[in-house]
């Protein structure tokens, strides 16, 4: 983390940081960031984005989603507590011409005391793990606390930011998922929802490193009662999976759920 990135809480590194470094462009050679275009279909539908609304995409990586909006004429701030993404991000937008996207090194868990991103934005949106669901793990402090609780500044942060009447959109792991389809070497804390999966990750080079993983997953009902209580309605909760992303009842055999929550006008 960059001490002066803005809206980064003092002296809270992130475990996700060197994972971003390391992997570097690397990272989108992942199958699970080949759909991007239908994913980005899928929110703009369910958002009901009007052409030419403004975007702010929170945990934007590389940039996948937030330059693919911007290729449709949506203006787009994209934020990530990496620097190496940021900096990933900012490049290809440079060499596409997209001077509609910006990208900025920030920390999710201080969205809210960014004064000038409030009311800003038509859509805001975190998908892919990208912010929300990565705020447990070492260093976080949980206490007796469901580490959901530890997402509610991410989205309490995300709500402020749309303009009344916008749309919020945010995928989150499946606990029923997670727990069905449970790796042996992963570890699920039943207590606090996380899940701990140890992992390698490889750099662009092909050097291999080390690395776990901790997420939070989410039940219907949770993403449900985060939103009320970050002043959103919730208007769908959907099963998903990477790169099909469709309106679907939530069940218990895909990975994520889509939530779809708006602000009141």
């Amino acid at each position: 983390m960059t001490p002066d990135a803005p809206g980064s809480p003092a002296g809270r590194p992130h475990w996700f940081e060197p994972v971003a470094e390391h992997l570097g462009e690397a990272y989108l050679r992942y199958s699970f960031t080949r759909g991007t275009i239908g994913e980005v279909d899928a929110v703009v539908d369910l958002a009901g984005l009007a052409p030419g609304a403004s975007v702010l995409d929170v945990g934007c990586g590389p940039g996948r989603h937030a330059l693919e909006l911007a290729r449709r004429g949506h203006p787009v701030v994209g934020l990530d507590i990496s620097r190496r993404f940021v900096d990933l991000a900012t490049e290809a937008a440079d060499h596409e011409g997209l001077d509609r996207a910006r990208f900025e090194v920030a920390d999710a868990r201080g969205l809210g005391e960014r004064g000038d991103l409030v009311e800003r934005f038509d859509l805001v949106l975190s998908l892919c793990q990208g912010a929300f669901g990565l705020t447990a793990g070492p260093g976080a402090d949980t206490g007796l606390l469901p580490a959901m609780e530890l997402d509610e500044p991410v989205l309490a942060g995300m709500a402020g930011a749309v303009r009344p009447g916008g749309a919020v959109v945010v995928s989150a792991f499946s606990a029923y998922f997670q727990l069905r389809h449970q790796e042996d070497h992963d570890h699920f804390d039943a207590d606090l929802g996380v899940n701990e999966e140890p992992t390698s990750v490889r750099n662009p080079a092909g050097e291999v490193r080390d690395a776990r993983l901790w997420t939070t997953c989410y039940t219907p009902r949770e993403l449900r009662l985060l939103a009320r209580a970050a002043g959103l309605e919730p208007v769908s909760v959907s099963s998903v999976t990477p790169g099909r992303y469709r309106p679907a009842p939530p069940g218990i055999d895909t990975p994520e759920f889509l939530l779809v929550a708006r602000r009141g006008a």
